[in-house]
C-alpha cells in the first residue's frame, strides 16, 4: 500500500530567564546536583508561587515573532502525576487559556518550495527535575535544579508530511527562538526539546491514523533518524494487517532503536484543574507593544538583507540567517573581509565544517569572524593560496598565533605573484615536458586543452613549492603553449 505520513510536533523551549517561574532560584547550567532548588521548588508546606515577569515577556515576544494571537487573559492549571523528579506531584502548566494562540511559521524545503506550518497553540509551564541513572548501582538519583525551569511548550498542527518538514520546521523554530534571545539553543544541555507525534493513513484518505508520540530528541539528526524508524515501525505493523497502539516511545539514536515507554494517556488522565495558588494573568496592549518594540531581526527578515546588502543566492543567505551566532559570525568576516561571497564559503564550508567535527558550537569557536574576515582578505588580494589559507585557518583555530599576516609570514605562506620568476619556472617545466606540450598544441578542442593544463600544474606547484599563484601560473601557460 501506499501510506501518507501525518506528522505534529511538540517543542519544549527553555527561556533563558535568570530565575524560575514561580521561584528565585537560578536557572544557571552546570551547578552541583539540587544546589538549586529552595523550598518553593521542593513544594515544602506552606510555600507559594510567584511568577516570573520576564517568562511572560519572553512567551509573548515568540508569539509576536510567529504571527500569533496573544492571550490577553491566560491561566494555570495543575497537570497531576507521580513521578521521582517532580516533587509537587503536579506541573504548573497551562491548558484551557495559554498565552499564545493560533499562528504560523513558513518553512523552506529543498526543491524550492515554502510550506507554511500552522501553530495551535504555545503555553507557559514549568520543567521538571532529572533522574540520575548512570552514577547509581540498582538506584535512581534526582537532581532538581531544573525543577521549575520555565519553558514555552509549542504545540504544532499535524501539517508535516515527512522528515524534511520536521527537521526543516525544527531548525526554524531554533532560529526564532534564538535571534529573540528567549532561549540559547543548546539542545545538548537539553534547551530545546523535540517531542515527535507520528502516524500513517492510506494514501488520500480523510482519517488520521492512530499515532504514536517520541519523546526528548535533543537533535535534528536524530528527529529525522526517530521519524524514519518509526514510519517504518508503522508501516510495517499496518502492512502485516495489525494495529497501531496510541503510545509514547523513546528513541535510542545510538542504537537506532525505539521502544515503548507507556500507553498515551489523555488530557483526563492527569486531572488538570485550575491550580488555586496562581490567579489568571492579564496582559494589558502596552506589555504587547513594549514586548514588539523590543523584537529584533528575525531570520526571514536577515535572510532578505544578506540577500539585499551581500548578494547572497536564496541558499546562502537562509542558512546563515537560520542560526542568529553564525549570523553575527558570518557579518564580522563579510565586513572586515570585504568580499560577502568568500566570507560566506569559508563560514559555510571549512569553519561549519570544523565546528561540527569538534562538536563545537559558534560561541566556542577559537577564531573570531573578525580573524576569518582578514584571512578573506589575504585570500582575495592573491597574498595566499587555498592551500595556504587552509594552513591559516588551521593555525588560527589551534592557537599558533593571532594575526593572519604573522602566520603568513611565520610559515612562508605568501604566494608569489613575481610574473617574471613564475615565467622562468613555466619556461623550465615546459621544456622537461616536450611530449605533453606537443600533444596540449595539437589538440583542436578547447575543453579537451583546457583539461590538459592540469597535468603541467603539479610540476609548477612543486617547482615553486607550493607558493606559485596559479592563476597567474594558468595565464602564463595558455600564454606559452599557444605561442
Amino acid at each position: 500500500m501506499q501510506w501518507d505520513i501525518v506528522i505534529g510536533l511538540e517543542i519544549h523551549v527553555q527561556l533563558a530567564t535568570r530565575t524560575k517561574i514561580f521561584s528565585g532560584s537560578s536557572t544557571a547550567y552546570g551547578a552541583e546536583p539540587n544546589t538549586q532548588a529552595n523550598a518553593v521548588d521542593l513544594a515544602m508546606p506552606g510555600t507559594l508561587p510567584v511568577p516570573n515577569e520576564q517568562a511572560f515577556r519572553y512567551a509573548v515576544m515568540f508569539g509576536l515573532a510567529v504571527n500569533a494571537e496573544i492571550e490577553r487573559r491566560s491561566m494555570f492549571e495543575r497537570k497531576n502525576y507521580f513521578y521521582p523528579d517532580l516533587p509537587k506531584g503536579y506541573q504548573t502548566t497551562q491548558l484551557e487559556r495559554p498565552i499564545v494562540g493560533p499562528g504560523f511559521v513558513d518553512i523552506d524545503l529543498a526543491n524550492g518550495e515554502t510550506k507554511r506550518v500552522r501553530i495551535h497553540h504555545a503555553h507557559l509551564e514549568e520543567d521538571a527535575g532529572k533522574s540520575l541513572h548512570e552514577d547509581f548501582h540498582g538506584m535512581t538519583g534526582v537532581d532538581l535544579n531544573r525543577a521549575g525551569t520555565p519553558l514555552i511548550e509549542v504545540v504544532t498542527e499535524p501539517d508535516m508530511n515527512n522528515a524534511e518538514e520536521a527537521v526543516a520546521f525544527a531548525k526554524k523554530l531554533h532560529g526564532i527562538v534564538t535571534s529573540l534571545g528567549i532561549c540559547d539553543g543548546d539542545m545538548s544541555q537539553g534547551s530545546m526539546r523535540f517531542d515527535v507525534n507520528i502516524s500513517l493513513k492510506p494514501k488520500g484518505s480523510e482519517t488520521l491514523g492512530t499515532r504514536t508520540e517520541t519523546k526528548n530528541l535533543n537533535s535534528f539528526r536524530f528527529m529525522e533518524q526517530a521519524i524514519a524508524h518509526e514510519v517504518e515501525r508503522q508501516m510495517d505493523i499496518l502492512e502485516d494487517g495489525g494495529t497501531i497502539v496510541q503510545e509514547t516511545r523513546l528513541y535510542n539514536g545510538d542504537k537506532d532503536e525505539s521502544r515503548s515507554m507507556r500507553t498515551k494517556e489523555e488530557a483526563n488522565d492527569y486531572r488538570y484543574f485550575p491550580c488555586p495558588d496562581l490567579l489568571p494573568v492579564e496582559i494589558d496592549d502596552s506589555f504587547i507593544d513594549e514586548a514588539r518594540n523590543s523584537l529584533p531581526e528575525l531570520p526571514d527578515a536577515k535572510k532578505a538583507r544578506f540577500m539585499e546588502q551581500y548578494g547572497l543566492n536564496d541558499y546562502d543567505a537562509g542558512l546563515l540567517a537560520g542560526d542568529s551566532k553564525l549570523a553575527a559570525f558570518f557579518e564580522a568576516a563579510a565586513e572586515r573581509g570585504k568580499d560577502a561571497k568568500l566570507a560566506s564559503n569559508w563560514v559555510q564550508g571549512e569553519f561549519s565544517a570544523r565546528l561540527n567535527a569538534e562538536e563545537k558550537s559558534v560561541a566556542d569557536s577559537p577564531i573570531t569572524g573578525e580573524q576569518l574576515g582578514d584571512l578573506v582578505v589575504r585570500i582575495a588580494d592573491n597574498t595566499i593560496s587555498s592551500a595556504g589559507a587552509k594552513k591559516v585557518f588551521e593555525a588560527l583555530w589551534t592557537g599558533e598565533g593571532e594575526s593572519v599576516d604573522a602566520i603568513i609570514d611565520a610559515k612562508g605562506l605568501k604566494q608569489v605573484s613575481d610574473t617574471g620568476a613564475l615565467e622562468a619556472m613555466v619556461d623550465e617545466v615546459l621544456a622537461s615536458m616536450p611530449d605533453q606540450v606537443a600533444q596540449y598544441q595539437q589538440e583542436s578542442d578547447p575543453k579537451k586543452q583546457k583539461k590538459m593544463l592540469g597535468g603541467f600544474m603539479g610540476p609548477l606547484m612543486k617547482a615553486s613549492k607550493g607558493q606559485g599563484n596559479p592563476k597567474l601560473f594558468n595565464e602564463i601557460l595558455v600564454r606559452k603553449l599557444g605561442e
